[in-house]
Order: C-alpha cells, then structure tokens, then sequence
C-alpha cells in the first residue's frame, strides 16, 4: 500500500513539475469558447469546468464538464467532452442528461496561443447525444493584453430539437490585468429567435511557479460542448437562474512518466575546485534526508536526488541550482560562517538547513 502511494505521489508530481510545460492558458479564451489552442504532441490537456445552481429551496445542482485533449502532430488534437447534465438536453426529448463530445482541432493559420496577430482554427466534432455531427471554426486577434474571439458554428441536428442543420455565431473578449490575471466575457447563440444566446463572464488566474490556470466563472451554458456553448440554461424551461463555478487546466507531458520506468543514468556531480564533501544530503520521497547539516567553512555540501521527478536546491538568501533530474546532483561550497536555508521551488514544502561553523 505504502509502495502505491508513493507511486501516485510521484505520477501526480510529475504531471505538475513545472519545467518547460506549456499547457493552455485561460488567460486566452472566455469561459464558452474554446479558442485555437492546440496540445503540443506528447502533451494531454485535462480542463475540469464546475458549475452549480441554486435554487429558492436552497438545493444545488451540479454540472460538470471534463475535457480531455492530446497532441497528435503539429497544429492537430483530438479530444472529447463529457458533461454531466445537459441542460441542452433536458426538456428537448433528449434520451440522456449525459452528453458527450469527441473533436479534432487542426490549428490552421497563426503561432502558438499567447502570439500577438491573427490565429485561426477549424473543429470537426460528433456529439453523441444528440447524434449530430457539428463543426466550429475559431478566430482570435491577439494585440497586447486584449484578445479577441470569434467562433462559426454549424450542427446537423441541434440538442433534442426538431428540424435540420443550424448555425451558431459566438464572440467574446479576454483583457489581461498583469502576467498573472485575466478578466473575459462572451456570448454565443444559435441563430433562432426561440434559443436563448449562452453567455459568461469570468476572472481568470494563472498560477505562479506552474502550467495551471484556474478561473471564477458566471454563465448561463451548462456543458462546454459547441452545442451547449450555443443554448442558454433558460432556453429549455429551466427557472430563470445564473451557473457560478470555477475552470481547472491540467496538463501532463507523457514523457515525464518515462522516469518512472527508465531512470536516467547518474550524473556526476562537480565540487568546487579546492572543496571537500562535508555532508551529503538525498532527495528522496519528497523531502530531504538530513533537514539540518553542519560542516566547517570552506567545506561543501552536495545533493543527489533520488526522487524520479525534479527538485531544486533553492537558497532563501539568493539562487541556488536549476532543476536537478533524478540521479542528477548539485555541490556549493560555503565560505562564510552562518545558517544557509533552502527549499525545493517547485515543492516548497522540501526545506533544509546548512550550518556552517
């Protein structure tokens, strides 16, 4: 069991060890579109959208949106939604409250999200519960800190609606506060005046130190498939109400997994010139094995990490090393006397101490 545990310490520690991943950036898209970004291949996005209502009696309802993409090849993804309660379907003759999405983004015109100019996307996609075969074509023109977003969209057969194909227009706004903050609104709507347009407004947040994004949303749309980015929850008899909830983005790099079972060969690690080893000290399970060392000035310590993700010795004072893989070390020599503290930047928990006498 111990031996379990620790092994999904070390796959979530992976997939959250920041390093050079790039995943998708909130900061670039309103809540109800789903912009023109594309995985890098070998990259799996994982976005989890949590929205509830409550109602006068104070009951809540939950609705839930997972998206799961992969990077196949340059500029393409495929991927699937899977929404918890269509409130698209609710009250259209719909056989399920469950809908599910699956798409491929081929990412046509533009640089990578976050690169000022013109960007341009086309989605195929099947949604199952309405057996309809849909399609989004999506803009955005990014100059400084403002973004702005469009979307075409087309569906053979709308959510438990009677009829044939129809369109949908969508159109938002993102407005970048500093490196770290966002705030965006949308709206989107089939092109029928019996179709109340889907909207949102929301403040995104980029987490410091790491890949993830997490947004504050308010919106009328239940799932984030294109057809339930294009009804609004009161257009299908539901009370008049508001959606509140949050957007998580959690990207994994598959390749960080192979640590796990091709560990990188040790890696030697330099002393200083005219330095001996006072103390050694292993990273390992997420801590380090002597929390305090004590060695004589002009001595060094050296650090070897065991762990099969990366960690960084990080002096409070001042910089220490870049991130050290497993098997990979990092040595310094202390010349003054006094108490050094350092940490692991991307687990800050990981603190230590070396005192030099």
């Amino acid at each position: 069991m111990i031996r379990v545990r620790k092994g999904l310490v070390w796959a979530l520690a992976l997939a959250v060890s920041p390093g050079a991943l790039a995943g998708q950036s909130l900061l670039y898209r309103s809540a109800n579109l789903g912009g023109t970004w594309v995985p890098d291949a070998g990259v799996v996005q994982f976005n989890f959208v949590h929205r509830f209502y409550v109602d006068p009696n104070h009951f809540v309802s939950n609705f839930p949106t997972f998206t799961l993409a992969a990077g196949v090849a340059r500029n393409v993804a495929i991927g699937t939604v899977f929404g918890t309660k269509s409130l698209a379907g609710i009250g259209r003759a719909a056989a399920s409250n469950n809908e599910t999405e699956v798409y491929a983004r081929w990412r046509v015109f533009g640089a990578p999200e976050g690169s000022a100019g013109l960007h341009a996307s086309v989605t195929p996609a099947y949604n199952f519960l309405a057996q309809s075969v849909d399609g989004e074509l999506g803009l955005d023109w990014t100059v400084g800190h403002v973004t702005v977003e469009g979307a075409a969209r087309v569906v053979s057969k709308p959510l438990g609606a009677g009829g044939g194909a129809r369109a949908a227009l969508a159109g938002g706004v993102v407005t970048r506060v500093n490196r770290y903050v966002a705030v965006s609104a949308d709206v989107g709507s089939f092109l029928s005046p019996t179709v109340l347009a889907a909207w949102s407004a929301a403040v995104q947040i980029a987490i410091p130190g790491s890949p993830h994004t997490f947004a504050f949303e308010v919106s009328n749309a239940a799932t984030s498939s294109i057809q339930g980015n294009s009804i609004g929850v009161n257009a299908v008899g539901a009370p008049p109400s508001r959606l509140y909830g949050f957007e998580f983005t959690l990207p994994l790099r598959l390749k960080r997994f192979g640590q796990l079972f091709h560990p990188a060969p040790p890696a030697p690690v330099q002393v200083p010139a005219g330095a001996t080893v006072g103390a050694e000290v292993t990273m390992r399970g997420f801590r380090f094995t002597a929390d305090t060392v004590t060695i004589s000035a002009g001595q060094a310590v050296r650090w070897t990490n065991v762990d099969p993700i990366e960690h960084t010795i990080t002096f409070d004072d001042g910089p220490g090393s870049a991130l050290i893989p497993q098997n990979g070390g990092y040595a310094r020599r202390f010349d003054q006397p006094g108490t050094y503290v350092y940490h692991c930047t991307p687990h800050p928990y990981m603190k230590g101490v070396v005192v030099v006498r």
